[in-house]
């Protein structure tokens, strides 16, 4: 009996996976004399090689942007809302790539991996790398597969940096940009979240210095309260409010230290789960990542002159009740877009979900991305 794909889903898909051996210098001193990156990929690229979108991931995303597998039906894309047939970015005129960042932990070259010139997993001997280190990485793989420029490069958070960043380091290979829920840096504020955090999993006595695959054991306690303090700052106070407000799990208050409040309970579940696939290393990685993006510091903190070299055409996306990367800070972006002449849309949308916003399926948020990619020519 065949099975019924779901409408507008892109079927079952196959990760797959490239290898570079020519060395990467990474901004951070560090050199990969090779490396790999797992992809996928969804729609076909058509003759002229003019439809191919990127889709970069945020903090725990990874290449698995849509789409479920052959042997785990279950496990579906984090983005499989807004790509496939008919859906906003829509597989039947692009030819959308998914990857996953370098220093991730679903397959490319990173600390889960073998060091080749040791033939151990390389741990905390991973090198730091950049948002631009993944774009340079990404550029090569795009090279790999013929594709002299992008349609359009897309993402949300974390992604919407390296989108930014796409258009700052290639802007010839990049025809539209879409950051999503993203800012031109970091806060003290939200680096001051991202410590708290690295601190869990420094501290954590299993971590073993980042080498605790040789211990055969996994900081889980560091990575779920790193996760606890990272799932606070998606939500959005109106939308814990909704959720779990002050309920009681047992309807009154029992004077322990156990789980009482259901928001507890909600966080030590989502600690829990993350910590049994996430690696710890690829978290301290990508934090630091982030807290490094800053295209403006190299210009005296002056974002209008960082986003002259920009060429792109613009969609700036923020919510109104994140407060992880507030409205505000999209607004810097578009300022100085428009400082530049740059073609920029914004729209600041009202969803009380914060943060994770970006991720959910918003009527008017997908109408609004339809919109944009339908005016792409390709």
């Amino acid at each position: 009996m065949t099975k019924m794909i779901p409408p507008q889903s892109v079927g079952v898909v196959t990760p797959q996976r490239a290898e570079f051996t020519t060395p990467l210098a990474l901004r951070g001193g560090g050199t990969l004399d090779s490396y790999h990156l797992i992809y996928e990929t969804y729609g076909t690229l058509n003759a002229e090689r003019s439809n191919a979108v990127l889709v970069c991931h945020a903090l725990s995303g990874s290449h698995h942007v849509a789409g479920t597998y052959a042997d785990a039906p279950h496990n579906v894309g984090w983005w499989d809302n807004l790509v496939g047939p008919g859906k906003p970015l829509d597989t039947r005129k692009f030819f959308v790539i998914g990857v996953n960042n370098l220093g991730g932990c679903y397959g490319s070259s990173g600390p889960n991996q073998i060091n080749p010139a040791t033939g151990k997993l390389w741990g905390a001997d991973f090198p730091f790398v950049t948002v631009e280190d993944w774009v340079e990485s990404q550029a090569h793989l795009a090279d790999q597969l013929g594709i002299r420029r992008f349609a359009a490069v897309v993402g949300g958070s974390l992604g919407g940096m390296q989108a930014m960043s796409w258009a700052l380091q290639y802007p010839e290979r990049v025809g539209h940009v879409a950051v999503i829920a993203a800012a031109p840096k970091l806060t003290a504020q939200n680096i001051a979240f991202n410590e708290v955090a690295r601190q869990a999993i420094l501290t954590d006595p299993e971590f073993h210095g980042g080498h605790y695959y040789e211990h055969g054991v996994v900081p889980a306690r560091g990575l779920k309260l790193a996760r606890m303090v990272g799932h606070i700052t998606y939500l959005s106070d109106d939308s814990m409010a909704e959720k779990f407000g002050r309920s009681l799990r047992h309807g009154r208050n029992t004077y322990s230290y156990d789980v009482e409040f259901e928001i507890e309970s909600y966080l030590r579940y989502q600690g829990d789960k993350f910590a049994g696939y996430f690696d710890a290393n690829t978290y301290l990685l990508t934090t630091k990542a982030l807290d490094y993006f800053d295209p403006a510091f190299e210009y005296g903190g002056n974002l209008d002159a960082a986003l002259a070299r920009a060429t792109a055409d613009f969609l700036v996306v923020s919510f109104t009740t994140d407060w992880r990367f507030s409205p505000a800070r999209s607004r810097e972006i578009v300022y100085a877009l428009l400082h530049n002449k740059r073609n920029v849309s914004y729209a600041e949308i009202d969803c009380p979900a914060g943060h994770d916003s970006f991720l959910l399926d918003e009527t008017r948020y997908h109408k609004l991305l339809s919109a944009w990619f339908d005016r792409i020519e390709v």
